[in-house]
């Protein structure tokens, strides 16, 4: 029988410790500061953004929300971000993705000041992870670390496999297992024999962004198998990158969708702007 691993037990934890931390932190005198700006009024970027200022307010970090109209031109936004970067009361800066197509989402992301960059995308946090010192880390793939942890998963000497390399999931998820001493390798689009390298994972992490695209003739027996995919199925019901009722009977332990690796993002991102201040 397989465990299911709660990422919404999980985070819950992560933001009671954070609650402690910040309570302690202000009694200091320090207080957390997150500026999160929207572009645009995408729904699904709405609903994240509400998210995050629930979860501030949870742990008791102070939020600014900079909710922009869609026409906001590149020069504005950056104006923001530069201004915010010199703000001493902000802590950290999350510029909330997608944004509109006129507007260079790279430029945005390098723009916001490395020791302010709570999503842990630009480059010199990114560079950092790379040689293993000190930065922020992208959040998805923190959280997976933390669900691996919290869940009794050992990490060190096992066949780790991702599927799928972008720069917020793939690559960094790769590097966080590499750091616990994990025996990594990288899957995607190009990538030919795959099933019969996923077949040797102990820990198999899928972040393809293709729904129901892993089936049980992917996994190993016993395997541990972490979903980050998120999408509507023709029913309008949430499912992820694997097709769980398949999968979920042959591993040792899976994420479902939702509630698997979706909380442990905002939980981790909670988690760097407290490290801000500490």
């Amino acid at each position: 029988m397989y465990k299911l691993i709660d990422g919404k037990k999980i985070s819950q934890e992560i933001k009671d410790e954070l609650k402690v931390k910040v309570s302690d932190l202000k009694a200091q005198g320090k207080n957390i500061c997150l500026a999160v700006i929207q572009v645009g009024n995408d729904p699904a970027s709405s609903v994240y953004v509400g998210n995050k200022k629930k979860a501030c307010a949870y742990i008791g970090i102070e939020s600014l929300a900079y909710e922009l109209p869609e026409e906001t031109s590149q020069e504005e936004l950056l104006a923001l971000v530069k201004k915010l970067n010199e703000d001493d009361k902000v802590n950290g800066i999350l510029v909330q993705l997608q944004l509109p197509k006129h507007i260079d989402e790279e430029m945005v992301i390098q723009t916001i000041a490395p020791e302010k960059d709570v999503d842990g995308f630009n480059e010199k946090n990114v560079g950092a992870l790379c040689v293993g010192s000190k930065g922020y880390v992208s959040c998805t793939p923190l959280g997976i670390i933390q669900l691996l942890k919290r869940s009794g998963v050992e990490i060190e000497g096992k066949n780790c496999v991702v599927i799928g390399r972008s720069n917020i999931v793939g690559k960094p998820m790769s590097l966080l297992l590499l750091r616990e001493n994990g025996t990594v390798t990288i899957c995607h689009s190009r990538t030919q024999n795959i099933k019969e390298i996923t077949k040797q994972a102990d820990i198999l992490v899928v972040a393809v962004g293709k729904p129901k695209f892993v089936d049980e003739s992917f996994v190993k027996e016993g395997a541990v198998v972490i979903d980050v995919g998120i999408h509507r199925n023709e029913n309008n019901k949430l499912c992820g990158d694997v097709d769980f009722d398949r999968v979920a009977p042959h591993t040792s332990a899976i994420t479902p969708v939702p509630g698997g690796v979706g909380p442990m993002t905002i939980a981790m991102l909670m988690s760097n702007c407290v490290s801000s201040v500490e």
